[in-house]
C-alpha cells in the first residue's frame, strides 16, 4: 500500500539538512530503484524551486510500503530525523486514484 510521510522542519533547518541530505537521498534512492516511490521532495520555504538561504519548511514521500508500521518505523529513522531537520513526521496510508 502507497503512505504519505509528511515532515515539517524545524526553525532554520537548512544546515542541518544540507548535512545529512547526502545519506536521506541514499536511503530514498533505494526506494526509487526498489519502484516504491511515486513522489518525494521538500516543501521550500518561499515561492520558488530554489529557495537559496530561505531554506525548506518540510518534505514530503508517498512510497509504498508493507504497512503503517513499516511505513513509519521508516519514517522514525531516516537521517533528518536523527540529524534534528524535523519537529514532527505524520504518516498516513494513502489511495492513489489519478492520475
Amino acid at each position: 500500500m502507497w503512505y504519505v510521510i509528511y515532515a515539517e522542519d524545524v526553525d532554520n533547518s537548512l544546515d542541518l539538512r544540507m548535512a545529512a541530505r547526502p545519506a536521506h537521498l541514499d536511503r530514498i534512492k533505494h526506494l526509487v530503484d526498489q519502484g516504491r516511490i511515486l513522489v518525494a521532495g521538500p516543501t521550500p520555504s518561499i515561492d520558488s524551486e530554489d529557495p537559496g538561504p530561505a531554506g525548506f519548511t518540510g518534505s514530503l514521500i508517498i512510497a509504498q510500503f508493507d504497512s503503517l508500521t513499516d511505513a513509519q518505523l521508516w519514517a522514525d529513522t531516516d537521517p533528518y530525523v536523527e540529524a534534528g531537520v524535523f519537529k514532527s513526521v505524520v504518516v498516513k496510508p494513502y489511495k492513489k486514484v489519478l492520475p
